[in-house]
């Protein structure tokens, strides 16, 4: 005789006291997309942190120092890194193709005969931590201004939603440059403290500042609907003070939208770190970013192509996987928020 689960079943309710977190992250293990997303951007992040290892340990070689006059073992053969032009005067010189062996060249040399996969992973180091951070400190602040201004309104909405729009009125990759240029020239000073014009911390705090409006909005929208809401209409009539109502009732409720934002944000952070290394006025020298690496392609497009294309394949691999993994976070906590609406 089979028995038939009732409510006080352990399985059934231990399935009814899943957590909206939880079953969030049951939607997005069954995403397909979003894992194989993750799992390149998981590839991508250890290989660019391993970068010594390939650098000391395989190819022997340091991609930061000039090696023009340098020479790599190919088929028992000695060759040299920079070799002469195929025109037919064979005037000027240019770098070895790739070779596609682990050891030697895979990717190729740039016109200062450096290792261009070398490059490549020790590039991604700079570029993912930028993006990463930048994305981080946005977010961040979005949510402190998002969350003042929408639970405050009044005056301080206004002033706050007038100071956005007037950043957001400035074309995003011109307000970048044009903060950029002015740290780069002459550092950051704030207060007693005096950040130098090569430090990453310039490039994280810029990029974060110019898309806090674009992150701010959603979630002074979201906030907003909430503080009409019937639990923060109840919670004020009961007297409990304002910041416990943010902290406990608002910020819980917000937390889904800041981690939907988050792959996006960091998308973007990398698009505009790539686009201000290559400007020159982003990670500067003897750094290296996939920016910048493209930048040093930029002469060998026709005869090198792969030192600029290797870097910018990289980009597109990296923003394409997060927004996989954005799409597939926002259905799952679609989802989140439904179990709590029915809640």
């Amino acid at each position: 005789m089979t028995t038939a689960l009732t409510p006080s079943s352990p399985s059934v309710s231990a399935r009814a006291s899943a957590g909206p977190w939880r079953t969030a992250a049951r939607v997005l293990v069954r995403h397909r997309g979003a894992m194989v997303s993750l799992a390149v951007l998981a590839l991508v992040t250890v290989a660019c942190l391993l970068a010594p290892v390939y650098a000391d340990d395989v190819a022997h070689t340091d991609p930061f120092t000039s090696n023009v006059a340098g020479t790599v073992m190919l088929d028992g053969r000695q060759v040299d890194i920079m070799q002469p032009n195929d025109n037919p005067l064979h005037l000027g010189l240019s770098p070895i193709g790739p070779t596609w062996r682990m050891a030697a060249y895979p990717l190729g040399a740039d016109s200062q005969g450096r290792d261009v996969a070398a490059r490549l992973l020790y590039g991604g180091r700079n570029s993912l931590l930028i993006a990463f951070s930048a994305a981080a400190l946005c977010i961040m602040v979005a949510a402190c201004v998002g969350i003042v201004a929408g639970y405050a309104g009044g005056v301080v909405d206004a002033v706050l939603s007038r100071m956005m729009d007037i950043m957001w009125a400035v074309p995003v990759y011109l307000f970048a440059i044009s903060l950029s240029i002015v740290t780069v020239s002459q550092g950051l000073r704030i207060g007693p403290f005096t950040v130098a014009s090569d430090n990453l911390l310039i490039p994280i705090c810029i990029i974060a500042l110019v898309y806090v409006p674009y992150a701010a909005r959603p979630v002074r929208g979201r906030v907003m609907t909430l503080r009409r809401s019937e639990f923060v209409t109840a919670a004020r009539g009961l007297g409990v003070p304002g910041h416990r109502i943010v902290l406990r009732d608002i910020l819980p409720n917000v937390t889904g939208t800041l981690v939907v934002l988050a792959p996006l944000m960091t998308a973007l952070a990398l698009m505009a770190e790539s686009a201000l290394s290559f400007l020159s006025i982003g990670v500067q020298a003897p750094a290296a970013s996939w920016g910048t690496i493209i930048q040093d392609g930029e002469g060998l497009i026709y005869t090198r192509p792969m030192v600029a294309v290797a870097p910018g394949l990289a980009i597109i691999v990296v923003v394409l996987a997060l927004n996989i993994l954005g799409d597939g976070m926002r259905d799952a906590l679609d989802v989140r928020d439904g179990d709590r609406g029915r809640g």
